[in-house]
C-alpha cells in the first residue's frame, strides 16, 4: 500500500486535493473551480485551491446545488473507495429538500413560440405578481 493513499491523522493536504479525494466532488478541476469560485470554506473563510487544510477543520462546500459541511477526521491524498472515504470526515450537512418542495418551472410546449401578452398576463396572475382579472 502506497503511503498516500492510507488515511493519516496528521498533516496537511490542499484542500481541492482533499475534496476530491473524499469524493465530494467527482473531478479534482471541479473541486478547484469551486475554490476559485468561492463554494468552498476552511473554517468560516474562503479557501483558495491550494490552502492547507488540517485534522478537526470545518469545510463548508456548496456543490450541485447543496450545502456540504464536514468535519476533516483523516487526511488522505489520493482518491480513495467510498467506504474509506465516509470515515475520513464528519458530515455535519443540513438534510436535502424533499422532491416536492423544488420549484418547479412551467413548461410550455415545443413550437408554441414566445408567450403573448395574454399568456405573459395569466403566468403572471398564477404566479401570484400581477393585479387579479378586472370587472
Amino acid at each position: 500500500m502506497v503511503s498516500g493513499e492510507a488515511p493519516q491523522a496528521t498533516g496537511s493536504v490542499r484542500v481541492d486535493v482533499w475534496i476530491w479525494s473524499v469524493r465530494l466532488t467527482k473531478t479534482r478541476a471541479q473541486a478547484a473551480a469551486a475554490c476559485r469560485a468561492g463554494h468552498v470554506k476552511v473554517a468560516g473563510e474562503r479557501a483558495k485551491p491550494a490552502q492547507a487544510v488540517r485534522v478537526g477543520d470545518e469545510v463548508r462546500l456548496r456543490h450541485a446545488g447543496r450545502d456540504r459541511v464536514v468535519v476533516v477526521s483523516k487526511i488522505v491524498k489520493k482518491r480513495v473507495g467510498a467506504p474509506v472515504a465516509a470515515d475520513c470526515f464528519i458530515d455535519n450537512s443540513p438534510p436535502p429538500p424533499p422532491r416536492e418542495a423544488a420549484i418547479q418551472v412551467p413548461v410550455r410546449d415545443r413550437g408554441a413560440g414566445r408567450p403573448t401578452k395574454r399568456d405573459r398576463r395569466e403566468m403572471d396572475r398564477l404566479r401570484g405578481m400581477g393585479p387579479g382579472p378586472t370587472e
